[in-house]
């Protein structure tokens, strides 16, 4: 008997999330012409100063679909031309002030090329071309915004460090049996990391100003609230919060959660997420966002190609 009905090839039909990766090099330059001198170096610092400054820029591009009979959600040579012609071509080596009409600042609706408006713009450039489901936009490897297509919101993380020292125990417990929960981490004299700290904030983008929320006045607030009281410390014996709370990496990044949230929160943006990287091998994610909690991990994680 002749078999004359179709059989799916292994996977054909299947879900699946794939990512590319493009580079550019360009510079930019905050300054608004309704500002004087003096308030857009108030406002935007030495990212202020002509002609400008440049960046190695790293675009994560997030794709889904169901597999084909060649088992592939999409052709890469399609993918590499429209991320090249939309994107890379157009804005490799030139000053992004001056690439796209959306960064005239001649017309009252233009803004400023930051990293979270330019990958707004970007999406818009791209999804005519292909089924991105979330795009990542680094700066550099300590700063990136993150976009998921909802109209302006966006996400920016800042990624920084402190070194501190910790024990994990009990202060109920025996040493034996503090050794059997926490293992080596468990030895009287305590051991110490380079910590890693990813804060990521989620916030409308600024018609004008294309940002999020004033990234000089983020960055004070993690460095005087987390990383100056932490940095080079015991943190069993320094931090009062881990006097009778175990420091770890868990519990660091919820007491981060629970001191940034507020502050945060006073200069225009919600505190989305907080990951904190004790070692290549650890790591703590606590989301201080729960009806947000589903929203990007899956996605954005597959994206995070700079993870240390």
């Amino acid at each position: 008997m002749i078999e004359t009905s179709f059989k799916a090839k292994h996977g054909q039909g299947r879900n699946c999330v794939i990512t590319r990766r493009a580079c550019f090099s360009s510079s930019h330059r905050y300054w608004l012409p309704e500002f004087s001198e003096d308030d857009n170096f108030a406002r935007f610092g030495a990212c202020a100063l002509a002609p400008g400054h440049g960046h190695n820029y790293e675009l994560i591009v997030s794709m889904a679909g169901e597999l084909d009979t060649a088992g592939m959600v999409l052709n890469l040579s399609d993918v590499k031309r429209f991320i090249r012609d939309e994107i890379t071509d157009q804005l490799d080596f030139r000053f992004l002030n001056d690439v796209w009409p959306e960064f005239d600042l001649t017309n009252p609706k233009g803004c400023l090329p930051t990293t979270e408006a330019l990958v707004r713009v970007i999406w818009t450039r791209l999804r005519p071309h292909l089924p991105i489901t979330a795009l990542r936009l680094y700066e550099h490897p300590r700063l990136w915004a993150d976009y998921l297509g909802n109209a302006m919101d966006a996400y920016l993380t800042i990624r920084t460090h402190f070194a501190a020292a910790h024990r994990l125990a009990q202060e109920d417990l025996s040493q034996e049996e503090n050794e059997k929960i926490y293992g080596k981490c468990a030895r009287p004299n305590g051991h110490g990391h380079n910590y890693l700290v990813d804060v990521t904030v989620r916030g409308s983008i600024d018609e004008r100003s294309g940002m999020v929320c004033d990234l000089a006045a983020l960055q004070c607030l993690i460095n005087d609230l987390v990383i100056e009281p932490f940095d080079h410390t015991h943190l069993n014996k320094d931090i009062k919060h881990f006097k009778d709370c175990v420091p770890t990496a868990e519990n660091i990044a919820l007491h981060i959660v629970d001191l940034l949230s507020k502050p945060i929160q006073a200069i225009g943006v919600n505190l989305h997420k907080i990951r904190l990287q004790e070692s290549p091998n650890n790591a703590a994610e606590v989301y201080a966002e729960i009806p947000q909690i589903n929203a990007m991990p899956a996605l954005l994680n597959s994206m995070a190609t700079n993870e240390a």
